[in-house]
This record gives structure tokens, C-alpha cells and sequence, in this order.
């Protein structure tokens, strides 16, 4: 199964949501899980994954996460061309490199070429941008794009996004 992770904060807690699938071209989820954490770690400028990583271990807790083979976060594997990590990295070395994990992000990051894809879909005339570690980002990329829904963002990270900021905390 794959797993598509997002996190939204407000205030003092932050609620977590996984969206999970059994193929790329799936329109529908198996099962939307939900963790909500209270008192995340502040953001830190540079340290995203401080914040975000706790929360989405909680909300993997309630997986069995022997049957998962792929793990999608909203973010980047690796920040710049110099390979800092990034939330997917530190999300692949929690389980010890055993699960291959895709970055999908909206926007651009700064310096951080050589270990993008940009990837377009639909009509759209602005890319993903697609990072992977454990898995080939030419794969990643591919399976990214193979997943359902003509528009830019996939129908199921469509679905995550909308379903981790539906119903305030």
C-alpha cells in the first residue's frame, strides 16, 4: 500500500492525515487516517522537520506499516544540490531506509536542482516538483504522474490537502 502524509498546525496542536491507496492510478482511498498532536515543536527556519516529522510518526503509528511500500509527504526529500535533508529523508531514515519515500511539493525551493524533477500535469503550465530517496526520482516521477486526476495535483493529494484543513482543530 502507499501512504500519502500531510500535517496542518494551528495554534498549539496540529492534526494529521494520511490518505492511503493500494495502486498509483487509484481514484478512490482505502481509509483516511487521522492523529491530531498537541504542542508540536515550533517551526524553525531550516528545521521544518522538527515539526512535521513527530506528527507523522504519531499518525503512522495507526498504520500497519509492514504493508506499506511507499510514503508520499507534501515537501521535499532533499533541499538543495548539496543533498540537505529534507522532511522525506528524515521521514526514510525514521524507518531505517526500508520505505522509499516520494516529495511532492507545489512550489520551487531555492538551489535545489540537481535532485528535482519538475513535473508537469494536465494543462498545466506550472510543474510539481518531484524528490525521492529509496526509489529512482525518474520512478517517482512516473508514478506521480501516473496517479488519477487531468489536473495539476492529483485527485488523492487533492483529497489530503482538503482533508487535513477541513474541520479546524
Amino acid at each position: 500500500m502507499i501512504i500519502a502524509v500531510d500535517v496542518y498546525y494551528e495554534e498549539n496542536k496540529a492534526k494529521s492525515v494520511g490518505v492511503i491507496f493500494q495502486c498509483w492510478e487509484d481514484s478512490k482511498p482505502l481509509e483516511v487516517i487521522m492523529s491530531y498532536t498537541e504542542n508540536p515543536h515550533k517551526y524553525e527556519t531550516g528545521f521544518f522537520y522538527k515539526r512535521e516529522l513527530p506528527c507523522i510518526q504519531e499518525l503512522l503509528k495507526l498504520t500497519d506499516i509492514n504493508k506499506i511500500h511507499t510514503i508520499v509527504v507534501d515537501g521535499y526529500v532533499y533541499l538543495n544540490n548539496e543533498k540537505k535533508p529534507g522532511l522525506g529523508h528524515y521521514v526514510y531514515t525514521n524507518f531505517s531506509g526500508e520505505i522509499p519515500v516520494i516529495g511532492v511539493e507545489k512550489n520551487a525551493f531555492h538551489d535545489n536542482e540537481a535532485f528535482v524533477k519538475k513535473l508537469y500535469r494536465g494543462n498545466s503550465s506550472k510543474p510539481l516538483y518531484i524528490t525521492s530517496v529509496g526509489m529512482e526520482l525518474a520512478v517517482a516521477a512516473e508514478h506521480i504522474q501516473s496517479m488519477y486526476g487531468e489536473y495539476r495535483f492529483p485527485h488523492l493529494l487533492k483529497l489530503l490537502d482538503k482533508q487535513t484543513k477541513e474541520a479546524r482543530l
